[in-house]
């Protein structure tokens, strides 16, 4: 099931994703009634996608990130695998949808996209075993960390490289029949591809990384956890189409823009 979050005529609801670009009138939403965080119903009111805006699928109390969990990564810049996870925090107004601008920061001069699976809770959680982690998950969207690197590599803390406005696209929609162990994941900029990676090559499983984060901290439903980026990471110019594709899922598209 796809389950995307829309605005339409400046009403914000969820709906179910139905049909694809092969079907007969396009892709429609499902109206939801209520929210997706539960048992819900449909409400049979369903609109063309293509007349919606679509808008990051959820409205997280916080993004943890981790770094550094594909080897080939950590190598192309300079690092050894951590021993123990990379967690950092990206805020909720960092957040972009599909197609949203991302604003190139005005502090920087060397912005990096980095195409990750992003995982959304579905329920409070803390404290996960290994065996429950499923049931806490919603489904899977595309996610991308994008990174002020020049300022990452001159600050301690990379609050600012990281969590800029616009710095988390997230979309088009939530996956919620998913197996996510090996996934191809794609990034390419203005057509030309230049990451291309599969899930199975995490350091960290999906299972690894909400066991460790829940040891430390209380996920509540529409919490996302980006889970690393492959190999393959480079510059984003103002102009810039960045696309994530991520096997299963769909396509994430976002253009770099000046800030006013």
């Amino acid at each position: 099931m796809r389950i995307a979050r829309f605005s339409l005529d400046g009403n914000v609801a969820f709906g179910v994703v139905e049909g694809d670009a092969e079907t007969e009138g396009g892709p429609v939403l499902d109206i939801i009634k209520g929210h997706p965080f539960a048992e819900f119903e449909l409400s049979g009111q369903k609109l063309p996608l293509d007349k919606v805006r679509l808008l990051p699928p959820v409205l997280p109390s916080k993004v943890v990130a981790i770094g550094r969990n594909y080897a080939e990564h950590a190598k192309e810049l300079g690092n050894e695998v951590p021993d123990a996870p990379v967690v950092f925090f990206k805020p909720s107004t960092s957040l972009c949808g599909p197609h949203d601008p991302v604003t190139y920061p005005s502090f920087s001069s060397e912005v990096h996209y980095e195409a990750e699976l992003a995982v959304v809770i579905g329920r409070l959680c803390k404290d996960v075993p290994r065996e429950r982690v499923k049931d806490v998950i919603l489904g899977y969207t595309c996610g991308n960390d994008i990174t002020a690197r020049d300022i990452q590599r001159s600050e301690l803390q990379w609050a600012r490289a990281k969590g800029f406005d616009t710095s988390c696209p997230l979309g088009p929609w939530v996956e919620t029949e998913l197996d996510a162990s090996d996934l191809g994941v794609m990034c390419t900029v203005n057509g030309e591809q230049r990451q291309l990676g599969r899930t199975s090559e995490m350091v960290r499983s999906v299972e690894d990384l909400v066991v460790h984060i829940t040891e430390a901290m209380t996920l509540l439903p529409g919490d996302v956890i980006l889970t690393g980026t492959p190999a393959g990471v480079g510059p984003l110019t103002v102009g810039d189409e960045v696309a994530v594709t991520i096997e299963g899922i769909g396509t994430l598209t976002n253009k770099v823009v000046k800030r006013d």
